[in-house]
Parts: C-alpha cells; structure tokens; sequence
C-alpha cells in the first residue's frame, strides 16, 4: 500500500507551486507517494507547468469549486495510509520530514489529524488552528479578551494568534506539542482510516472554516488532532486570496458551522457578536470590517 497522498488544490498560485512541488519532491525520498494537483481553472498557466515540469503529478483538471470540494476530488482517489492536504504556497525544508511525521503517526493510533509547524517567510510564526469556536471563545475573539495575557489559557481561543493583536499574540502556544481542536488546511495530514470513517470535507463551504467543520466530525468519532512544531514548513500565505476574502468567508463559514453543529438560539448571538466584533476593527481596515459587518 501506498504510504502518503499529498493532495494539493491549486488556484492561481503557479510560481509558489512550482517551488512546492519541487521541495516535495526532495523529501519523499525512501517513501512510497502519489502527489495530486487538483487546479482549480487558475487560467494562469498552472495546469500547463505542472504537465510539463512534473509528469509524476497525477494533475486533475477542475473548475472552481473550493477547498473543500478540490481536496475532495483527489481525497477519493488517495490509495496512502495518509493523506497530506498541503497549500500550493507552500515549502517543505526538512527533507525527512514526512517520513518522521508518519513514523510518529504510526506510534500513535488514536491521532486522526496532525499538523506541523507553519513559517512566515521572514522564519516567525504562525497560528494553526486552535479552538472549536464555541459561542462564548467567538465572544472573547470578537471582544478581543482572549489576547489577555493568562486569560486566554482559561479561553483556549479560537484562533491563538491575531495578526493585528495589541496585546497577547500566542505565539507560545505554537511552540510547544499538544492536541487541540483544529489545524488549518495549509498542512492537514489525516489518516486514511479516518476518511472510511468520517467522510470528506462538507461542499456547502467553498473556502474557510471547512477544516474546523471537518474537525468536529473527526474529532466527535473519537479520534485527536495534534500539532507538532517539530516538523517546519514555510507558509508564504494569503498567495491565492485576499485578507478581505479571508475575512468574509470566515464569517460565511462560522454561520454553516452553526447552523450545523450548534442550537438553533446561538446563531443569531454568533451573528450579533460577529457584528458587534466588527466595529472597533473599522479602525484596523475600515474597508474590510464595513463589508464584514454587512455579512454578519
């Protein structure tokens, strides 16, 4: 049986996926893989670079239907143990990483989901996942309570780092082994297992908050999640998308995350704080958060 499935959904990402490919390709070495590139009609010249520079990459022509769809079109045809979804801006640099990674895996039978350490491409940090976003952390998120230092180890926040946090960044928490509830999508190494027993990504998301969904069930059917900043890629970030887009699909996304998994009384307080959250962000970028406010 094929070891590792590294599925990468591509959109519009053509130079960072040339170099992803290239470091994943380094590393593989001594594993038996499959790598999928799912492109997502970029129309940049993706799909063409990657017939030409990587025969090896099994290429699957789609139109733009999301993340979560994507992932989902290779997922089903992933033969490996492990699947590994990786972002197309994306670096490996440790070239024994993934052999490490499914050797820890493998010592472990009761991790469904991993994830390792994600780099800003100055070598600082970056938030990967965190938290379920539970009525009263999307409080503390909106009011800005979980960047207390201290509090927020009583929170457990959903999103431990905030870009434009004046307080507290949660840099630590990224630092240190643990389980938590979700990792993001930009590396999402899950255990085929888990696939027969859980399913995909749910299509009713195009682009974020679909891993916190996916999460959940993981999660629910009794398997952990944990992140392992031992193992480092770069995350050269926000190549394919906008912070705007970022920001109202989060919202988007947070709203069928409730209608699916939370009381039907939550949503409207989810939306009030979301809103309510969004009016001292005008002042970071009163662009975004006016529309945010709007979608809320």
């Amino acid at each position: 049986m094929t070891d590792l499935s590294i599925v990468i959904v591509n959109y519009k990402s053509k130079d960072f996926l040339e170099k992803c490919l290239r470091s994943v390709k380094n590393s593989l070495k001594g594993i038996s893989s499959e790598v999928f590139v799912v492109e997502n009609d970029s129309g940049d010249g993706s799909y063409e670079m990657v017939e030409k520079k990587f025969p090896w990459v099994k290429l699957i022509a789609s139109p733009n239907i999301g993340f979560g769809p994507g992932n989902n079109i290779a997922m089903k045809q992933a033969q490996g143990r492990y699947v590994l979804l990786l972002n197309p801006d994306t670096e490996i640099i440790q070239e024994d990483m993934f052999s490490q990674m499914l050797d820890w895996m493998d010592k472990h039978p009761k991790v469904g989901v991993s994830s390792c350490a994600l780099l800003n491409t100055d070598g600082s940090i970056q938030g990967t996942g965190g938290y379920f976003p539970t009525i009263l952390r999307v409080f503390a998120w909106m009011s800005f309570l979980d960047d207390i230092p201290f509090l927020d180890r009583l929170i457990k926040p959903y999103h431990p780092i905030h870009p434009w946090s004046f307080l507290y960044s949660g840099k630590d928490f990224f630092n240190k082994t643990h389980k938590q509830d979700w990792v993001t999508g930009a590396f999402f190494l899950i255990r085929n297992k888990v696939l027969g027993e859980v399913g995909y990504f749910d299509e009713n998301f195009f682009a974020y908050v679909e891993e916190v969904e996916y999460s959940k069930r993981i999660k629910d059917a009794g398997w952990e999640v944990w992140y392992l900043p031992k193992w480092k890629i770069f995350h050269h970030g926000q190549a394919s998308s906008s912070s705007e887009y970022a920001t109202i699909s989060e919202y988007k996304g947070l709203k069928i995350y409730y209608k699916k998994h939370c009381p039907r009384w939550q949503l409207p307080l989810l939306r009030l704080f979301l809103k309510l959250g969004s009016l001292p962000r005008l002042l970071f970028n009163f662009k975004i958060y006016a529309k945010a406010f709007r979608e809320a």
